[in-house]
């Protein structure tokens, strides 16, 4: 029997990783991604080209606007941090509730099309401090799925993958690697310039540039 995953697809080094891995396990897969009010573009391009170039079928883009409530330098006026990785506290690039409220979707997504997973590129090793990349984050929300959703209270399902979670990026990287991720067609920078090109300063290029030296991998991304 085919397991049907839904897969958060963001285009960014972790989820286009974690899409390879879900095709790996011969899930049926379907990509989620989110035109959520972020400051550009260029991440909802490289989902469409992780897709395509893992010969899976295109991402459905639900479009919602969290610059409503803004409260992050992603979906408002604040200017992302540079050079500022490992600062005590939580970045101000952090998005409200965000994985929460993508989560939630992507349950109602998998509730619809009958989908047995969701997955998601989440990390609590080589990450800015986002308290919803970690493993207790997704038990609680594994355990809001099965009390508070039809299928979950009948089924327990879908279950939550997160088969990132413990590794380093530089570990993220070589399992790519192996599974043919063309990482030159990922976006990872918070603050691009207008060609697209990453900053090379913000806390996801600084981990991004890290982890392709670690893994001893040429790093593709074009910097400004």
């Amino acid at each position: 029997m085919v397991t049907r995953a839904v897969v958060l697809l963001s285009g960014g080094l972790d989820s286009a990783t974690t899409l390879a891995i879900a095709k790996e396990e011969r899930r049926e897969l379907y990509p989620l991604s989110f035109a959520y009010g972020q400051r550009h573009g260029s991440e909802l391009d490289a989902a469409r080209r992780v897709a395509a170039s893992l010969g899976v079928r295109p991402p459905v883009v639900f479009a919602l606007d969290l610059r409503v409530f803004g409260g992050s330098a992603l979906t408002a006026d604040i200017a992302v941090p540079k050079d500022s990785l490992g600062a005590e506290g939580i970045p101000s690039t952090y998005v409200p509730a965000r994985n929460t409220i993508f989560l939630s979707i992507a349950v109602g997504h998998a509730e619809v099309i009958g989908a047995d997973e969701i997955w998601i590129g989440v990390n609590a090793v080589d990450f800015s401090g986002y308290p919803d990349c970690r493993p207790a984050y997704v038990a609680a929300f594994q355990r809001v799925i099965e009390t508070g959703t039809k299928s979950g209270v009948e089924t327990g399902k879908p279950r939550i993958r997160a088969p990132l979670i413990e590794l380093t990026k530089a570990e993220i990287i070589r399992r790519g690697v192996q599974l043919g991720v063309d990482y030159g067609l990922t976006h990872s920078c918070y603050d691009p310039d207008a060609s697209g090109a990453a900053c090379g300063h913000c806390d996801s290029c600084i981990l991004r540039r890290a982890g392709f030296i670690e893994a001893g991998v040429a790093d593709p991304t074009r910097y400004a």
